[in-house]
């Protein structure tokens, strides 16, 4: 059975997603899954260099005195979901909230099949693991080619190969198709997962929920 796995790169509560997911498929649960991730933007809107977080939280919160404690701030409850799977997010480091669409052309381009030690479904689930962490816990701009190149060469993609790939047009197309599927099929927030391409399963779901639910639709599937 396949899971559709959409989700954007700045988004915490995919990052604890991913992590309550991995857990159940580790378990006997994840027999015969596979994983693959499918884009989709919180911000479709914004400028293609990004913008400083700060801007944006000057926007969000003109009433604001102190800017960098606000800046600082990982609200509590994300902070400790995240904590419970391993996580430390640090938010005081994000220096830019970026356009997420070259990271979701790197992820695409590498769920292809590669000369690689892993699969690409396993790359491209590496991949996920290190953009997540690249922004929410290093505070790294993923939406700059040079840093999507690192991400890329860290789970053992070919960087001259990605450079080239995402300093072009590769994958523009494939996304617009995937983003507008996205709303096709009604995702209307990530984390968002589809079993078997029949079953959504939405938000940042427990492992026993996630757990349930996948155990459910594999018998449904057959």
């Amino acid at each position: 059975m396949l899971i559709e796995i959409f989700s954007d790169v700045v988004c915490p509560w995919c990052f604890i997603g991913k992590r309550r997911l991995d857990m159940v498929m580790s378990s006997s649960v994840g027999e015969g899954v596979e994983l693959i991730w499918r884009p989709y933007q919180l911000y479709p809107n914004m400028p293609a260099g990004g913008i400083s977080r700060e801007d944006l939280l000057r926007a969000r919160h003109p009433e604001a005195n102190d800017l960098e404690a606000l800046k600082r701030k990982v609200p509590g409850r994300i902070r400790a979901e995240a904590e419970d799977v391993g996580l430390e997010f640090d938010f005081g480091a994000m220096e830019v909230m970026p356009n997420t669409r070259i990271a979701h052309r790197l992820l695409t381009f590498s769920a292809k099949p590669v000369e690689t030690a892993a699969g690409s479904n396993e790359l491209q689930h590496n991949l996920a693991e290190v953009l997540f962490r690249y922004y929410f816990c290093d505070g790294r701009d993923v939406g700059d080619l040079e840093e999507l190149v690192c991400a890329a060469i860290e789970v053992g993609l070919p960087g001259d190969e990605v450079r080239e790939y995402l300093q072009g047009d590769g994958g523009v197309d494939e996304l617009v198709h995937d983003l507008d599927r996205a709303v096709d099929l009604g995702v209307s927030g990530v984390p968002c997962y589809l079993l078997g391409g029949s079953f959504q399963l939405p938000g940042a779901q427990t492992t026993e929920v996630i757990s349930q639910f996948v155990q459910r639709a594999k018998e449904r599937l057959g």
